[in-house]
């Protein structure tokens, strides 16, 4: 007797137990009444992000919330780059956001981080001084590795690039900071650019200003068109 007696009690503390973890579990999980945004932006508002967030948490409870989904949903909000979800007592969600640093338009409609990641700019607008890139699908990291690389030639030149162009058959061409479009092509760049140095430095840069294009494509020297004047034919690759 005693010993059924001494399961019953065990049973009943484990019901009731049971009863109070879950009263507590509902007394927890109450709806989530305020959402905290934390971090430093340059680019974006905090109203913008606020506007952004609110669906993902509407009818949302404190204790069952998945944050790893919020997350993911959270991330395919434009311009985030990364984000960080916690629980704050009694009934609110913190969200740290870092947001993306665009360092080049791409393809018109995307700007791209410094790790060569598009991300779309909508609906804010674009940072002025950026440089335009374009290059077919998946290229964007060939191409800004490449505008890297190729900023240091021209600045030592006493120019800039504001366009960098890599063509569906391989071929590239850029803008100076001047207007001065260059057609690079698809081989011996290294030669090429060494040609366009020589002769920018010893006669074509008292005429920049004047100068359309500039062709590399040549196995002897660079073609130059000027403003006003008709396109001539240019070399095949």
């Amino acid at each position: 007797m005693k010993k059924r007696n001494a399961w019953f009690g065990i049973i009943l503390l484990v019901l009731l137990v049971g009863a109070g973890g879950r009263a507590l579990w509902l007394w927890l999980d109450r709806p989530i009444e305020r959402v905290s945004i934390r971090g430093e932006w340059e680019y974006v508002s905090a109203d913008y992000l606020r506007t952004q967030l609110a669906p993902l948490v509407q009818g949302a409870t404190w204790l069952s919330a998945d944050l790893g989904v919020l997350r993911n949903r959270a991330m395919q909000i434009g311009w985030l780059h990364e984000v960080r979800i916690s629980r704050e007592w009694p009934n609110a969600l913190v969200f740290e956001l870092v947001e993306q640093e665009p360092v080049a338009r791409w393809n018109d409609d995307f700007l791209l981080n410094p790790e060569g990641e598009p991300f779309p700019f909508a609906p804010l607008d674009v940072p002025t001084g950026l440089p335009d890139l374009a290059g077919p699908e998946g290229s964007s990291e060939e191409v800004l590795a490449y505008y890297y690389r190729l900023t240091p030639h021209f600045e030592s030149l006493a120019l800039g690039l504001s366009q960098l162009r890599l063509e569906p058959r391989g071929a590239w061409r850029l803008q100076l900071n001047n207007g001065t479009w260059v057609m690079l092509g698809r081989r011996e760049h290294e030669v090429r650019l060494a040609r366009l140095s020589a002769s920018w430095q010893r006669e074509l840069a008292r005429f920049g200003e004047h100068i359309r294009y500039i062709d590399l494509r040549y196995p002897n020297g660079v073609a130059v068109a000027w403003h006003g004047e008709s396109d001539f034919e240019t070399p095949e690759e």
